[in-house]
């Protein structure tokens, strides 16, 4: 069965100008094509005319560059709504908190996620999460995903790549399958 029978959405979650600062983020970000990789499955999707879900987060610290008086508020110019295609804005990590975006999905009879985004192991994870717990089948796309190099409790750096490969490894099959973005152009 083809994913496009499976009645599926596209949550691109946060893909923002603000995180094109990588040093504000912690630096050394990997992926640095998931933006470019989340338009093409966004191209694709449009295509086949299947339902897409623009989340953006709207931090409540103004001095941030997701602070939706920061030109880093805007959805990043790859991914651009069009007419038609919701924008949800959430203030906190998951896109089901606070929004109505689970309503939305039930109202439209949606119950597989195809979730692309950043950050991997914020936003991302927890709506992957979320979503798992709900009970829809999510896919999430590893290459169309990214981080930052993060700090440990004592000091030390992990870098961005490890940070992406193990928040993926702590989501798979529990919470979602793991795909590429080839993969699932192979499969919608």
């Amino acid at each position: 069965m083809k994913l496009r029978e499976r009645k599926p959405a596209l949550l691109l979650i946060d893909i923002q100008k603000g995180f094109e600062d990588e040093d504000y983020w912690g630096g050394n970000r990997n992926n640095k094509d998931a933006e470019i990789k989340s338009g093409q499955i966004l191209n694709q999707w449009r295509a086949l005319n299947l339902p897409v879900f623009h989340i953006r987060h709207s931090s409540q610290n103004p001095n941030s560059k997701l602070h939706a008086s920061h030109k880093g508020f805007e959805i990043h110019d790859s991914v651009k709504p069009i007419s038609g295609e919701p924008v949800i804005t959430k203030n906190v990590n998951s896109a089901f908190i606070g929004t109505d975006l689970k309503e939305q999905l039930d109202e439209q009879g949606i119950n597989t996620l195809v979730i692309v985004g950043l950050t991997t192991n914020h936003c991302v994870s927890t709506t992957t999460r979320m979503a798992g717990n709900y009970g829809y089948h999510t896919i999430l796309i590893s290459d169309a995903t990214a981080t930052f190099d993060r700090m440990g409790i004592n000091g030390e750096k992990y870098s961005s790549e490890i940070i992406h490969l193990t928040t993926l490894a702590n989501l798979k099959d529990e919470f979602a399958e793991i795909l590429d973005t080839d993969q699932l152009l192979r499969n919608i």
